[in-house]
């Protein structure tokens, strides 16, 4: 221990006092470089404000800031999420709801910190929206309501008592000064960040007298797209609204009348305002900013959390199969392409030699096949900022061959041609893309209002591409698509859903699977819990005869069979003797498959493979099998993989 006599602890105590002076009346400059230098920025969440004191989620925990920024201080450490803080009129209780004890759950806490107290025990989700100006809070919940219908309930802290809102519907809201009006929005937030929404679940603001309770008065109905989140604030009302094309900040008088736009962010919307004493503090994706209403200004906070930042340190995954996003099996059936955690590993079936494809951090994979050469690989990752596709050599050696450009919007798993040449993929605005990797030209050649395409199968030659697209009546139907005219042929009705079409290899036949069978599992509607029919095992496998003339595998012998194999058979006697004849096949190169289609009558050609129905997915073709999963029950079924012999 070092000990100091009298003059050095005067000096000592003379320095201190310099340095603790210096911190007071330089003031926030100082802090904050302090805090540059202890901690790092997060992504923060559900602000609240009152006075100077900002209080919001980072990490699943409550901090509290300054509104000039800085050094947060963390206020919980629980495992359980916390969310939606807001701060009691008074400044001393923060409410909040929590996932401490399974459901999501009301709770409060003095604001300087101390132990969280459980407000509400309804069992379901319990959204914290705020507070009256007489102390209660305000909370979102569903447990009073015999409908699926979000209400809010007054519940008083100092003796949690609970009263609820005189509305059947109600999911955020705000109180006058003399909580006489409620500002509130019917609906809760619908689940889709689709931009500019303007359907049947869209929020929109009413008000509602209290003193004079008769019925709700609508405040935005000149817009029929979302207006949230409503703020009260000397005689305005404030909110969110998308009606500039992005969510940003206005205002507008108690009848809705004299509209103002206060921010004017593009792409990224604005949201879970808070409102105390004329500042709005809000996030806008990250980050968080302080909209002053008297000064018409906007800034953002420069927060800086002192966190240990765990759920960024480099972890080991033991199980990485748990992980798989994509997985692909070789031409030849000997290795297997699959993606796990963005990277892309070649494994072989048996002995051999482990590849990981790409090393490049920073780059995420979504999917990964072989080219039919089976010496390359198609890849689709992020590497521009967008999903584009690669060609990369699947030995690891060597750098890969960006094929496409212009990505705009999520690109999914495409599929190569067996020539090579082709690339088809569709992507979320619902279009169908075919990329000619010889010409280096993409061409789109199919649109949807429907939905996805899926399901994309190649024909053995190339010239023809099936897939699944969503009838104007949502029923999913097969489509043909002719490489050569652009041509799209419908070959399956939409009056079922039919999908996963997959070739025969000798081009003749296209297997697919369809819901066309319906025996109910309920028997009838009497009985203990059987109120309606329950449709498990209704899927079976279909063919379709594409030429027209060919003879269904699975047709019963009859006399005219029997003397085309016979005819058959005298062609091949002729020939020279067996073991000659197979030295020759083996010289032979395998014959190139023509498919040919005769469009008229198609749909009338149609054969049921002899299997009884199931719960089947992932139909493929061999040269003498077909293979499928069979889950057994939709209710409790596990899957199979199974094969059956082409007859």
């Amino acid at each position: 221990m070092i000990r100091l006599i009298k003059k050095e602890k005067d000096w000592f105590l003379i320095l201190s006092l310099a340095v603790f002076l210096v911190t007071l009346f330089i003031g926030p400059p100082f802090g904050q470089a302090f805090a540059k230098t202890q901690g790092r920025k997060g992504y923060y969440r559900f602000p609240a404000i009152h006075d100077e004191l900002v209080v919001f989620v980072s990490e699943g925990d409550l901090w509290a800031v300054s509104t000039n920024g800085g050094l947060a201080r963390r206020l919980t450490t629980h495992h359980g999420e916390e969310s939606h803080p807001a701060i009691s009129p008074d400044g001393k209780t923060l409410a909040f709801s929590a996932q401490y004890e399974g459901p999501i759950e009301v709770y409060t806490m003095p604001l300087e910190g101390g132990l969280p107290q459980r407000r509400t025990f309804s069992g379901q989700r319990s959204t914290v929206v705020g507070w009256t100006p007489t102390g209660k809070i305000i909370y979102a919940t569903s447990k009073y309501s015999t409908l699926p219908n979000t209400q809010l309930v007054l519940l008083d802290p100092a003796t949690n008592d609970e009263s609820l809102a005189p509305l059947a519907q109600a999911a955020e809201g705000c109180f006058t000064p003399d909580e006489k009006m409620l500002i509130f929005t019917r609906l809760p937030f619908q689940g889709s960040y689709t931009k500019r929404y303007k359907g049947g679940t869209v929020q929109n603001l009413w008000k509602f007298n209290m003193a004079n309770p008769k019925e709700a008065e609508p405040l935005t109905a000149d817009y029929p797209g979302t207006s949230k989140n409503p703020m009260f604030w000397r005689n305005r009302i404030y909110f969110v609204s998308d009606r500039s094309g992005t969510m940003n900040l206005w205002s507008m008088n108690l009848d809705g009348s004299d509209l103002k736009q206060l921010t004017f962010h593009e792409g990224y919307d604005v949201s879970s305002p808070s409102l105390h004493n004329g500042r709005i503090v809000y996030q806008l994706v990250a980050d968080l900013y302080l909209y002053d209403i008297e000064k018409n200004q906007d800034t953002p906070l420069d927060i800086i959390i002192p966190s240990d930042f765990d759920q960024m340190r480099e972890k080991w995954v033991k199980k990485p199969v748990e992980y798989l996003t994509s997985a692909h099996i070789s031409p030849e059936g000997d290795r297997l392409v699959f993606v796990s955690r963005g990277n892309v590993f070649v494994a072989p079936v048996e002995e051999g030699r482990w590849v990981r494809v790409t090393y490049k951090e920073g780059i995420r994979h979504r999917v990964a096949r072989f080219f039919p050469d089976g010496k390359n690989l198609m890849l689709l990752n992020d590497q521009t900022g967008e999903w584009e596709f690669y060609r990369a050599p699947a030995n690891g050696l060597g750098k890969p061959e960006q094929l496409t450009t212009g990505a705009k919007v999520i690109r999914f798993d495409g599929v190569p041609s067996p020539d090579g040449r082709w690339l088809a993929f569709a992507d979320k605005d619902y279009q169908l893309w075919l990329a000619d990797l010889k010409e280096k030209k993409l061409k789109r050649v199919a649109t949807s209002l429907n939905g996805m395409f899926r399901h994309l199968a190649w024909s053995p030659d190339s010239r023809f591409l099936a897939f699944v697209e969503a009838a104007d009546n949502q029923f999913q139907q097969i489509k043909i698509l002719e490489i050569s005219s652009g041509q799209i042929t419908a070959v399956t009705s939409d009056r079922v859903d039919s999908y996963n079409p997959s070739w025969s290899p000798d081009g003749k036949w296209l297997y697919f699977l369809s819901d066309r069978y319906f025996r109910s599992v309920v028997r009838s509607p009497w009985g203990p819990r059987q109120p309606e029919p329950y449709f498990d095992r209704s899927t079976k496998i279909y063919a379709l005869g594409l030429s027209g003339k060919d003879v269904f595998p699975w047709t019963p012998q009859n006399e005219l069979l029997t003397e085309k194999k016979a005819s058959k058979g005298e062609v091949k006697s002729s020939s020279s003797s067996p073991a000659k004849k197979s030295s020759q096949k083996s010289k032979e190169a395998p014959p190139k498959v023509r498919v040919e289609i005769n469009f008229q009558g198609l749909g009338d050609r149609i054969f049921e493979v002899p299997l009884p129905p199931g719960v089947y997915s992932n139909l493929g073709v061999g040269q003498k099998e077909l293979f499928f999963i069979d889950r057994e029950s939709r209710a409790a079924g596990k899957p199979k993989l199974k094969a059956v012999t082409i007859t």
